[in-house]
C-alpha cells in the first residue's frame, strides 16, 4: 500500500478528514491505512457510513464499522435511508449519500472527503462510458484529486486492484463485509465486473494501470479544452448561447461550450445527459429551421429561436418525446425501465426489437392516436381507452405512450398492450415496466 500511503501523506497533514465507509474491504482498507497514519500526520477522522437499509445484512455492517471506530478512537456518523424518493432508487441513494458526506465535511470543517474507490473501479467506469456513451471528461473516469466547491475528493486506493485490496484486508485481519447484490448480473457494472474486467486481466495483469494513464491523458487533454472554452464563453453566451457565434468556433470548442452550459443546468445530475443528447444539440445548432425544441431528462427543454438557444424547466407541460435508454423519469413521475420481472400485467411490455424501428421513444398522446389491442381485430382510439380506464382528464395530457421510430403505438402503460407484446411463450429480447 506504499503508493496510497505517498497519496495521504503528500495531501493530508494536521487536519480533520472524513472518510465514506460502507464496509466493504475497500473502504475498511483505507479506513485502516489513515487510522495507522493518523498520529503521524496529526489527523482527527470522521468515519461517515450510510445504513442503506435495503439488506438484511446492513444493520450489522453498521455494528462493525461503529465498533471498529470505537476501539481506535474514531468519530463514527451515521445516515439511515428508510425510504427512498426516487423511483430510480440507485440515484436517489447516491444523492442522498452525498448530500450526507457533504453535510459532515461542512461539520466537521474539513477540507477532505475520502473514498475507496481503486483502480478495478476506474476500468470499469472508464469502459461504461465507453460503451454508453460520455464526454471527453466523462470518459475519463475519476481523477485521484477531485476539486469540489468547498471540499476536495481524495482518491488513494486509486491504483491497486480489488484483489490487491482484499490481500491486504486479509494479511492484516481489518474485518469487512462483502455486499452480496455486487454479485448480481442485472446491474450494469456488475456484468462489467464478472466478464469484461477478467478478461483485459487476462490479457495484461497490470491493465488497470493502463486505464489511469489513458484516463490521467484524457484529463490533461480536457483540462487544456476546457481553459481555451472559456475564452469564448462569455462572448457567445449573454443569457442565450449565440448559435452564430459557435458555430464560426472550431467544433471541439462547440461541445465544450454545450457540456459547460448543460452542466449549469444538471449539476449532479449531469450523468443523465449522454451522447444522444449532445448529438440532438448539434443537429438543431445546425438546421436550417429556425424554431426547435428537444425535450431532455429532469424535464428540461433545450429551445432554439432563430439564432439563440436556451435551457429552461418545462413547468406548463404539453406535448413531450423523449427517447428510452435504460430506464426514464417521465414528466407523470412515474418511471420506465428495462426490467427483468415476469409479471404479465398492464405495467409490463414484452417486445422483439427485430419487429420494430429503433429507438423506442415515449411520448403523450397526440390527436387521434388509435391502437390495434392485443387480441382484438381493429384499432381503438386512445381517446376512448382513457374513457373506459376512468383516466382523469388532468392526467391525459401526461400519460404516456410508447412508440418506435416509424411512430408505431406499442404500449399504453398501465391500461393497454397492443399487437407488438409478446407472451413469455413468444420470441422477445426487451422487457419494459412502468412504475
Amino acid at each position: 500500500m506504499n503508493k496510497a500511503i505517498e497519496i495521504i501523506k503528500k495531501h493530508l497533514k494536521d487536519e480533520t478528514v472524513v472518510i465514506a465507509t460502507s464496509g466493504g474491504p475497500d473502504s475498511m482498507a483505507l479506513l485502516n491505512l489513515l487510522n495507522e497514519l493518523k498520529h503521524e500526520l496529526n489527523l482527527k477522522i470522521v468515519c461517515a457510513h450510510v445504513n442503506h437499509k435495503l439488506r438484511k445484512e446492513s444493520d450489522d455492517e453498521e455494528v462493525m464499522v461503529k465498533d471498529y471506530c470505537m476501539k481506535n478512537n474514531i468519530s463514527f456518523k451515521i445516515l439511515t435511508i428508510n425510504n427512498y424518493n426516487d423511483d430510480n432508487f440507485h440515484n436517489d441513494a447516491r444523492i442522498k449519500r452525498y448530500n450526507f458526506f457533504e453535510k459532515c465535511v461542512k461539520e466537521c470543517q474539513a477540507k477532505h472527503l475520502l473514498t475507496a474507490h481503486h483502480g478495478d473501479d476506474l476500468t470499469e467506469t472508464i469502459l461504461m462510458r465507453l460503451v454508453r456513451g460520455s464526454t471527453l471528461k466523462g470518459y475519463a473516469g475519476f481523477e485521484e484529486k477531485d476539486n469540489r466547491e468547498n471540499y476536495i475528493i481524495l482518491r488513494p486506493l486509486i491504483n491497486y486492484t480489488k484483489d490487491e485490496i482484499l490481500e491486504y484486508v486479509k494479511k492484516n485481519k481489518i474485518p469487512y463485509a462483502i455486499d452480496k447484490s455486487n454479485l448480481k448480473d442485472k446491474y450494469t457494472r456488475n456484468r462489467f465486473r464478472k466478464y469484461i474486467l477478467p478478461k483485459l486481466k487476462e490479457e495484461d495483469q497490470k491493465v488497470h494501470d493502463k486505464f489511469y494513464k489513458f484516463s490521467k491523458t484524457l484529463q490533461m487533454y480536457d483540462e487544456y479544452i476546457t481553459k481555451e472554452t472559456e475564452k469564448y464563453y462569455k462572448d457567445v453566451y449573454n443569457e442565450n448561447l449565440d448559435i452564430h457565434k459557435l458555430k464560426k468556433l472550431p467544433k471541439l470548442i462547440q461541445i465544450k461550450i454545450l457540456e459547460k452550459h448543460l452542466y449549469q443546468n444538471y449539476q449532479n445530475d449531469i450523468m443523465l445527459i449522454t451522447e444522444k443528447h449532445l448529438n440532438l444539440l448539434e443537429e438543431i445548432i445546425h438546421s436550417d429551421k429556425p424554431n426547435q425544441k428537444i425535450n431532455l431528462p429532469n424535464n428540461i427543454i433545450a429551445i432554439k429561436n432563430y439564432n439563440k438557444l436556451s435551457f429552461k424547466q418545462n413547468d406548463n407541460i404539453k406535448d413531450y418525446e423523449l427517447e428510452l435508454d435504460e430506464f426514464i423519469k417521465l414528466p407523470n413521475g412515474k418511471t420506465i425501465k428495462k426490467s427483468t420481472t415476469t409479471s404479465n400485467s398492464n405495467n409490463t411490455c414484452r417486445l422483439n426489437t427485430k419487429e420494430l424501428k429503433l429507438p423506442l421513444y415515449i411520448r403523450n398522446k397526440r390527436n387521434g392516436d388509435k391502437i390495434e389491442v392485443k387480441g382484438l381485430n381493429g384499432t381503438k382510439k386512445i381517446k376512448d381507452i382513457f374513457i373506459d380506464k376512468k383516466v382523469p382528464i388532468q392526467d391525459r395530457s401526461t400519460w404516456p405512450v410508447l412508440v418506435d421510430s416509424k411512430n408505431n403505438i406499442l404500449w399504453l402503460p398501465g391500461l393497454k398492450k397492443t399487437k407488438f407484446d409478446k407472451s413469455k411463450e413468444e420470441n422477445y429480447d426487451i422487457i419494459l415496466e412502468y412504475i
